[in-house]
């Protein structure tokens, strides 16, 4: 087996393999920001699957989101009782919301695709590759320029990334 397939198969039970690691790893994210850059992937087998290259102009992320129903909003005036304390089924992903925070975030880049990485109680973390258009590296590298077109800009928002197209209906 290759270094990867090693990557992959301790990934696939990561509270075993990991063992204490997980332990600290997590209790120290949850002390940290909700959008934080990070200098490297943390599962780098399944960045490079996403297009992930450790070159100039590939940005990583770690976007934590809060899981747990999410409510209705309140009505604005009169008693409503049938309305109070509803259930909201949204119609997106967790990791289509943290894709999105992180777009929000980093307007001047653009989000290639987002992955998995922890989940405890409280909170999801997904992992984002990003990519800087305007880099001089990017627009030379005709694998990945064809994220330096103005469409391909807010693709997140419009259902571009995997994600999006699951949300979609578009994939299985």
């Amino acid at each position: 087996m290759g270094l990867y397939q090693h990557i992959r198969e301790q990934w696939k039970k990561p509270q075993e393999s990991l063992g204490q690691l997980w332990h600290e790893r997590l209790i120290a994210w949850r002390r940290e920001l909700s959008t934080l850059r990070i200098e490297r992937p943390t599962r780098l087998d399944r960045a490079r699957s996403l297009g992930y290259r450790a070159k100039q102009g590939f940005i990583m992320v770690r976007q934590r989101v809060p899981r747990g129903g999410q409510y209705r909003p309140r009505p604005k005036s009169g008693r409503r009782s049938k309305r109070f304390g509803t259930l909201l089924n949204l119609r997106k992903s967790y990791k289509l919301i943290a894709e999105e925070r992180t777009q929000k975030t980093f307007e001047n880049l653009v989000v290639l695709n987002s992955y998995w990485v922890a989940q405890d109680g409280r909170y999801y973390w997904y992992e984002v590759v990003l990519v800087d258009p305007s880099h001089p590296v990017i627009k030379a590298d005709r694998t990945i320029n064809w994220v330096c077109n103005p469409k391909n800009r807010s693709r997140v928002f419009h259902g571009k990334t995997s994600e999006g197209k699951k949300t979609r209906g578009m994939v299985r």
